[in-house]
C-alpha cells in the first residue's frame, strides 16, 4: 500500500480524489490537509462519506507520503511547495495550472510532466512531478490529438465545449447557484480560455506547427460533465479518419471511439472520454464527452498515479456511469 497525502481536499476534486482513493485496493490516505477544517471529519464537507471513513481533516502533512495530491486553487500550489518541503521520494501530482505549461514546468528543481496519458504515458511512468491537465482542455485535446499526430490537423478549428457547474467550484458565485443556472445557459471568456496555452502546446508537439483554436465555451444548467463539439476542414474520408483516431487511441482504455452519436450521460461518474466522428462536405465535426471532475480531474490524477507506480492503469478506475 501506498501513503497518500492530499492538500486541499474540501472542494469538489479532492472530494472525488478522497472517494476514489478509500476504494482504490493499493492506496492507503495518510492525511487531507485543510487551514479551515482542521480537526473536521471528512463527512463534515462531504457527507456522503458518513460512515465510510473516520479520518479527519489536519492542519499537519506528513513529508515522507510517497504520492502528494495538490487540489488547490490555481496559483496556489506554487506557493505551497514553496513554503513545505517534502521527501525527494514524494512523487507529487498537481491538479492546478501553476506547472502545465512548458515555461512552468521546472519549479524549483522539480520537473513537471503534463500529465495527459493518451499524449505522454510513457514519459509519466518515469515521472516524480506530474501537472494534471485542466478538464475542458482534457476533452478538447482528446478531440484533436490524432489529427495533429497524423499531421492532418487544419490551421483553423472551431471548438464549442459546455461544462457543468462543478467545473465552478465548490464556493458559490453568480453564475453557478442554482436558481440562475438552472434552465438557463451562458458563454463566458470567449476566444481566451485559460486552457488554451496547454491544448497549442501539446497540438504543436505533435503537429510541428501552430494551430489556430477558435473557442467558444458555455456554462450548461447541469452538475457533472463537459460536452465538446469541434470540427476542421478534413481532405479524407470519414472512413480514413476513423482509421486515425482507432490506431491512436488503440492503447488508451479510455478514451473509446464510438461509431454512434454520444451523449453525456454516458461517461458521467466516469473515468470515460467517448470520440464520435461525423463528416460533412470538406469539414470533420469531432465530439467529445467526459466527467469533469473524473477524466477531466481527479480521475485522470489517480490514472497518473497508476502509472508512476506501476500499477494497472484502470486500478481503481472502473466507474459506472448514471445513465438513467
Amino acid at each position: 500500500m501506498i501513503k497518500v497525502g492530499i492538500i486541499g481536499g474540501s472542494g469538489y476534486t479532492g472530494g472525488e480524489l478522497i472517494r476514489l482513493l478509500l476504494n482504490h485496493p493499493k492506496t492507503s490516505i495518510d492525511f487531507v490537509y485543510s487551514t479551515t477544517r482542521a480537526g473536521k471529519a471528512l463527512s463534515d464537507a462531504h457527507e456522503d462519506l458518513l460512515g465510510l471513513t473516520d479520518l479527519t481533516f489536519t492542519g499537519n502533512v506528513n513529508p515522507e507520503v510517497d504520492v502528494l495530491f495538490l487540489c488547490l486553487g490555481h496559483g496556489n500550489s506554487s506557493n505551497f511547495l514553496n513554503e513545505n518541503e517534502f521527501s525527494t521520494n514524494t512523487k507529487i501530482i498537481d491538479l492546478s495550472n501553476d506547472f502545465r505549461l512548458e515555461n512552468d514546468s521546472n519549479f524549483n528543481g522539480m520537473e513537471f510532466v503534463y500529465g495527459l496519458p493518451e499524449l505522454n504515458k510513457e514519459k509519466i511512468k518515469q515521472a516524480n512531478y506530474i501537472a494534471n491537465p485542466g478538464c475542458f482542455a482534457t476533452a478538447i485535446q482528446l478531440a484533436l490529438l490524432p489529427l495533429a499526430a497524423s499531421k492532418k490537423l487544419q490551421k483553423d478549428v472551431h471548438v464549442n465545449a459546455i461544462t457543468g457547474s462543478t467545473g465552478a467550484g465548490v464556493s458559490p458565485s453568480a453564475t453557478s447557484h442554482f436558481s440562475w443556472r438552472n434552465n438557463n445557459i451562458s458563454w463566458y471568456k470567449p476566444f481566451t480560455h485559460q486552457h488554451l496555452g496547454e491544448i497549442g502546446e501539446s497540438l504543436k508537439s505533435l503537429q510541428g506547427a501552430e494551430t489556430s483554436l477558435i473557442f467558444m465555451p458555455q456554462r450548461g444548467n447541469f452538475a457533472r460533465g463537459i460536452f465538446v463539439t469541434a470540427y476542421t476542414k478534413f481532405e479524407g474520408t470519414l472512413e480514413e479518419a476513423k482509421k486515425i483516431y482507432q490506431d491512436f487511441y488503440k492503447d488508451a482504455p479510455f478514451t473509446q471511439v464510438s461509431d454512434k452519436e454520444i451523449h453525456l450521460k454516458q461517461v458521467v461518474n466516469t473515468n470515460m472520454c467517448h470520440v464520435h466522428l461525423h463528416k460533412h462536405e470538406d469539414l470533420l465535426l469531432i465530439t467529445t464527452a467526459e466527467d469533469n471532475l473524473l477524466k477531466g480531474a481527479s480521475g485522470q490524477a489517480i490514472q497518473n498515479m497508476n502509472l508512476q507506480f506501476g500499477f494497472p492503469e484502470t486500478e481503481g478506475l472502473n466507474l459506472k456511469a448514471s445513465y438513467f
